[in-house]
């Protein structure tokens, strides 16, 4: 019986990894901020799964949360096989809207906390000599698009930088980046979606079975439906100006109200 550690469990693709890891016979480590909601998630998926998920309530906005979830993942005589590092949130407004606290906090739990949590249990992990690790991204991360989107690049980047610097180690370490997914993400950042099409909007559940099987692949980078690989392909032959305006309208246009 394998574990896997969670951030951001409760709501959309986090609590997509954690039905699809619970069915599949892992035990689960479930992180996030109110343990109300944990507590009821642990319960549901140990009764319906009949397997064990533990509880951390921590804020990877705070030192004290990274902290704690790193202790976690450290812990030699409960291994952490595969970590999961979903917890994230957007703000809403266009940069110098949005406060510097909010910018930074982003950068927090984005980069710092994907950066301390990552090389935790990574280390731990090349220690046996097997793991895995997916850093939740976006395909914000392929074109200029603020703040969120140059922190979801800095984890791409990161995250391919550090697989190759463990290859032949027996850890394997994925970005995943999609695009729209129905969850809370939108609602808790305060943005509108009402004037999203259908057809850019994925399903989270659909979106972890591809990332699964593409870590299972070996692949790096996961962008987890034709359509985004094929908008992110055509993005790459854009002239980086250019997709710059055109990524400023769409995000007018498609983004918050």
């Amino acid at each position: 019986m394998t574990t896997a550690l969670i951030t951001g469990s409760t709501a959309g693709i986090g609590a997509a990894f954690a039905r699809r890891l619970a069915a599949d016979g892992h035990d689960l480590v479930l992180v996030a901020r109110d343990t109300g909601r944990l507590r009821e998630q642990a319960t549901e998926l140990h009764d319906r799964h009949g397997i064990e998920a533990e509880v951390l309530t921590a804020d990877l906005a705070q030192d004290k949360g990274i902290e704690a979830v790193a202790d976690r993942l450290g812990d030699r005589k409960n291994p952490v096989d595969l970590l999961i590092n979903n917890a994230g949130f957007g703000n809403k407004g266009r940069y110098l809207d949005v406060s510097m606290a909010d910018e930074l906090r982003m950068l927090k739990v984005h980069c710092e906390a994907v950066l301390r949590l990552t090389s935790a249990a990574a280390e731990a992990m090349r220690e046996r000599g097997r793991g895995g690790v997916v850093n939740v991204a976006s395909t914000a991360a392929f074109v200029p698009r603020g703040t969120y989107g140059a922190s979801k690049a800095w984890v791409v980047q990161f995250t391919q930088g550090a697989a190759l610097d463990l290859a032949g180690a027996g850890v394997r370490l994925m970005a995943l980046c999609p695009g729209f997914v129905r969850t809370e993400f939108h609602e808790r950042a305060g943005m509108g979606t009402d004037n999203i099409p259908n057809w850019m909007w994925l399903d989270a559940d659909k979106v972890v079975a591809a990332a699964l099987a593409d870590l299972a692949r070996g692949k790096t980078v996961s962008i987890p439906d034709p359509r985004y690989k094929a908008l992110m392909g055509a993005a790459k032959l854009v002239p980086r100006g250019l997709l710059g305006g055109f990524s400023s309208r769409t995000g007018r246009k498609y983004g918050p109200r």
